[in-house]
């Protein structure tokens, strides 16, 4: 099989520690667990829109709290969604730093604004940055994954695509692309290495 041009990854979940399914559900009655509140926040058009990069912050607090129903102010909720992710999880710069010795590498991001700001100390880690409130679409619609690979000049045969969402990863793998879904750091050098794009 031909060598990927392109390695590219999801940051949350993949490359970047994310609380937001915790933290959120400890806001919610009955405390949902994760996949269900994963579907519910794909599908959620406050989520949508400020992902999208059509919505300032303070809309979208207002929007999800309306949508959510939250009993927290705009103010005390920004700050919380603030908090939900971290920087890049333990392994994940030396695992960067090894492939892009060998590969191009890239990240395509359902993000917005609040935490794309966050990510600013180690964005400079892929050789491009991409983010769904930039590129103006979002994961799984095919169209961000079009939009992701002109941007970075390559053919979909030509990428490998690590993602933890199921829907992610069948979109990539509709469109050509190598895919895999992986959770967190371990599972990622795990699956780089039985692909032989790392060594042990």
């Amino acid at each position: 099989m031909e060598a990927p041009k392109l390695m590219l990854f999801d940051l949350g979940g993949v490359l970047v520690e994310n609380a937001a399914f915790g933290r959120l559900g400890r806001l919610l009655p009955g405390s949902p667990g994760a996949e269900d509140l994963r579907g519910r926040w794909m599908r959620s058009s406050a989520v949508r829109r400020f992902e999208l990069g059509q919505a300032a912050p303070g809309e979208f607090a207002d929007e999800f709290i309306a949508e959510w129903g939250l009993g927290l102010s705009a103010g005390a909720f920004l700050a919380e969604f603030g908090s939900w992710v971290g920087g890049l999880a333990p392994g994940a710069l030396e695992a960067l730093r090894s492939l892009r010795a060998r590969y191009r590498v890239a990240c395509l991001s359902n993000c917005s604004e609040l935490h794309w700001e966050k990510f600013g100390g180690f964005l400079g880690e892929f050789d491009q940055a991409l983010s769904s409130h930039l590129i103006g679409a979002m994961k799984p619609d095919e169209e961000a994954f079009r939009r992701a690979f002109a941007h970075c000049g390559v053919e979909p045969a030509a990428v490998c695509f690590f993602d933890d969402t199921p829907m992610n990863v069948e979109a990539a793998r509709r469109l050509g692309a190598r895919a895999f879904r992986v959770e967190g750091v371990g599972q990622l050098v795990a699956t780089l290495r039985a692909q032989g794009f790392l060594s042990a």
